[in-house]
């Protein structure tokens, strides 16, 4: 029989790490403010590192979870894609889905790099075009989600909600 809708496991992990990547992409204050004071040679608090440190376990979290997602939709697969769309905008969905899964894995491994190694030019391209494309990436998997929803009448939305 085929599946109709994402596991209640798939869809906690994709909610939890909604949440956790919105977390870290509109409150990046602390690292922001450890990295300025690092590059500056300035004297760093132990508030600045809590709270670079927050934002740094958060996606470290976030790279944990994105490749617990990828055992899991291996293990439990995924739904056919939803009937009564263009499927030119299947192919844009799994192109869309395919950059996610390569940024959920590029953003907190670059992160971890700048953080924890010292390797600036990756934390300049993590803070600078890869989170931009990141947010571009979320702004069309959103859009894409609502299209189908709300246009097209599909239930791609209603199967990673309740099921």
């Amino acid at each position: 029989m085929p599946k109709t809708s994402y596991s209640l496991t798939q869809r906690i992990l994709h909610w939890s790490m909604a949440l956790l990547i919105f977390f870290n992409l509109l409150f990046p204050d602390g690292m922001n403010r450890w990295h300025h004071l690092h590059r500056s040679g300035q004297p760093i608090s132990p508030d600045d590192i809590a709270g670079a440190n927050i934002h740094a376990y958060i996606g470290i979290l976030i790279l944990v979870l994105a490749a617990l997602r990828l055992i899991v939709r291996a293990l439990s697969g995924a739904p056919a894609e939803a009937e009564g769309s263009p499927a030119v905008l299947h192919l844009v969905a799994r192109a869309t889905h395919a950059a996610l899964y390569l940024l959920l894995f590029a953003m907190p491994l670059s992160g971890i790099a700048a953080y924890y190694f010292g390797i600036d030019s990756l934390g300049s391209l993590h803070g600078g075009p890869v989170k931009m494309l990141l947010w571009v990436l979320i702004s069309l998997h959103v859009l894409g989600a609502f299209a189908q929803h709300f246009y097209w009448r599909t239930n791609a939305l209603r199967r990673m909600t309740i099921g």
